[in-house]
């Protein structure tokens, strides 16, 4: 067996119908969030059910870089106590390496803005080409120097911090455009109680993509005791000056974005799939997948066994087209609605969701040319994509490209449960999110 055939995973394909219960580990987007307001705070914060990922060790190095210590618990690797450094003020002289994970390389850079000098950024070379500039240009408002020692807004590059503290009363006000990534504006608001006299935010673009992760910023904000808030139809958000601590422990929630290619899997094969620890109300963009798999034709429950509150999905292998279905909202679940779709009754136009293509790579793209290698039909749209269903008999196994994007490698394996003979290379690439991914979804199969 040569090298490149080592690499392949075996889809597992799905020749009955499932019953699985699947343990989701924690939410990225709430871990990294977390992990910077505890490290801007000035009281050692435990985490418990923190995400164990490649993204969440890249962002705990990051922190502890510029000085913030990060204690992994012996007995559970899931709990971590976040210790500030004492005199408020993050190393200089740092270097900071931010892999390819998207919150790291936006929400660290603000950090910067308090240690006492310079702190150089890098990442994986596809990093290189995920868009920085608008933070950045954010930092430059906020008296930072920014130096590019590559393409100008891009990876890699070096940040000064102010060399004088203002003693500005009036918040700062800083004008971006983040129609590329709602990363832009979180990463900013994460540090607008520190700045002086606060932080005014406006977006100047159309759009606001992925609002319910900026919305997920404000409230871990508020819960950090500080007073933050928006019109979102003015696209303005204002975050008051003041102190930042996050309460002496907080649990995080279950990633519900990661939870798609579970309940996801009961459409595509039928029977039912169900994942504990399902939150009432969430401002994760995921807490709106029952919905739309509602809308696809699942029957969905929420049963509570023994104080366990359960998402609880169950397909009849038959799923219903979305016709023209605005996915702004929740952008991020797009590959994984897409595997299901590729099996519809009707085509789906997914729209809102352009800003994809800044995302571990090109995501519009890279789908397009996976439907397309398995004998479907897809085309991208200006902001959005497109997908005919054929008939099932006309789809075919191939060996699936993953981009080194971890929503490639769960989308290919949705496929496979339906078509028969699907290689995925590189499926280690889910280890961003989901770092136990391969054997989750046997285990779902067995």
């Amino acid at each position: 067996m040569n090298a490149s055939q080592e690499n392949l995973w075996p889809a597992p394909f799905a020749g009955k119908s499932l019953d699985a219960t699947v343990v989701v580990p924690g939410s990225k987007s709430l871990s990294n969030r977390y992990l910077i307001l505890a490290a801007l705070g000035h009281r050692p914060v435990r985490l418990v059910g923190l995400l164990r990922s490649r993204d969440t060790e890249l962002m705990m190095d990051a922190l502890r870089s510029l000085g913030v210590r990060c204690e992994i618990d012996e007995q559970v690797d899931t709990t971590v106590t976040v210790a500030p450094p004492s005199d408020g003020r993050f190393h200089g002289g740092a270097k900071v390496f931010c892999g390819l994970a998207g919150t790291v390389m936006r929400f660290v850079p603000g950090l910067a803005m308090f240690a006492d000098g310079p702190v150089d950024f890098d990442g994986d070379e596809q990093a290189y080409a995920r868009p920085m500039k608008p933070v950045l240009d954010g930092l430059e408002q906020l008296g930072a120097c920014i130096e590019y020692r590559g393409e100008e807004g891009r990876l890699p590059f070096t940040i000064t911090p102010p060399q004088t503290v203002s003693q500005r009363v009036k918040p700062s006000v800083v004008s971006i455009d983040a129609s590329g990534s709602s990363q832009f504006i979180s990463g900013l608001l994460l540090i607008g109680s520190r700045v002086p006299g606060g932080l005014e935010l406006h977006h100047t673009g159309e759009k606001t993509p992925s609002l319910p992760h900026i919305r997920m910023t404000v409230a871990d904000l508020q819960g950090s005791g500080v007073r933050a808030n928006a019109d979102e139809h003015a696209r303005v958000w204002t975050v008051q000056p003041g102190a930042v601590q996050l309460p002496e422990t907080v649990t995080v929630e279950p990633d519900l974005s990661n939870a798609a290619p579970f309940l996801g899997a009961a459409l595509i094969a039928g029977g039912t799939v169900r994942v504990p620890h399902w939150p009432e109300s969430t401002t994760q963009p995921g807490g709106l997948l029952p919905g739309y798999l509602e809308h696809m034709g699942a029957e969905i429950n929420f049963p509570v066994i023994d104080g366990v509150r359960y998402c609880e999905v169950t397909g009849d292998g038959h799923v219903s087209g979305l016709g023209d279905f605005d996915l702004t909202a929740a952008g991020e679940i797009a590959p994984s609605l897409a595997a299901i779709l590729v099996f519809a009754d009707t085509p789906t136009r997914m729209l809102g969701i352009g800003h994809l293509r800044g995302h571990e790579t090109n995501r519009l793209e890279a789908l397009v040319n996976e439907i397309t290698r398995v004998g479907g039909d897809a085309r991208e749209l200006p902001d959005g994509l497109e997908i005919t269903p054929v008939p099932a008999m006309n789809l075919r196994s191939a060996e699936m490209e993953t981009y080194a994007d971890h929503r490639m490698a769960t989308f290919a394996a949705m496929l496979g449960l339906k078509i028969n003979g699907i290689l995925i290379k590189n499926i280690a690439t889910t280890a961003k999110t989901l770092p136990d991914f391969a054997n989750m979804w046997t285990n779902m199969l067995a």
